[in-house]
């Protein structure tokens, strides 16, 4: 199955512009979902392109996926903070460009617990539970983390 892939730059919060990917299924997706992919940590050598072989495969199979270069190994935080930053603005400009139903982060190696820490940087969307005293649906407002 053919994958078309977009190229785009994001501007994070603090003004530094990152390179992202759309990776993108040739058919309409297959559902309302972009998956963010979070590479290794810049400072052990990681970038996005780490990352293509399961862009290309989540496209593949119906999904939108994107990755990014987290800022430059000379710039980048021993703990992480200022790549967390990068990870965020990502979720936020796949939020508003894509407007998907929900947001899949995952996380490579080292990218894991940036994409883990950054989950307090975003407010949670309302969500739906099942009321186990009837057969609908309510909808739910979780607070932010």
């Amino acid at each position: 199955m053919m994958v078309g892939m977009e190229s785009m730059t994001v501007e994070t919060g603090d003004g530094v512009k990152v390179h992202a990917r759309l990776f993108k299924p040739a058919e309409p997706p297959a559902n309302d979902l972009v998956v963010v992919l979070v590479h290794v940590y810049t400072g052990l050598g990681g970038f996005q392109g780490l990352l293509k072989g399961i862009a290309t495969g989540l496209a593949e199979r119906g999904f939108r996926a994107v990755t990014f270069d987290m800022r430059g190994a000379s710039r980048a935080s021993l703990f992480g903070s200022a790549e967390i930053q990068d990870a965020i603005a990502v979720c936020k400009w796949a939020s508003k460009t894509l407007a998907p139903r929900g947001i899949i982060l995952v996380g490579s190696s080292a990218g894991a617990p940036i994409a883990g820490r950054l989950l307090g940087g975003i407010r949670k969307p309302p969500s739906r539970r099942r009321n186990p005293s009837s057969s609908s649906w309510e909808q739910r407002i979780d607070s932010p983390a």
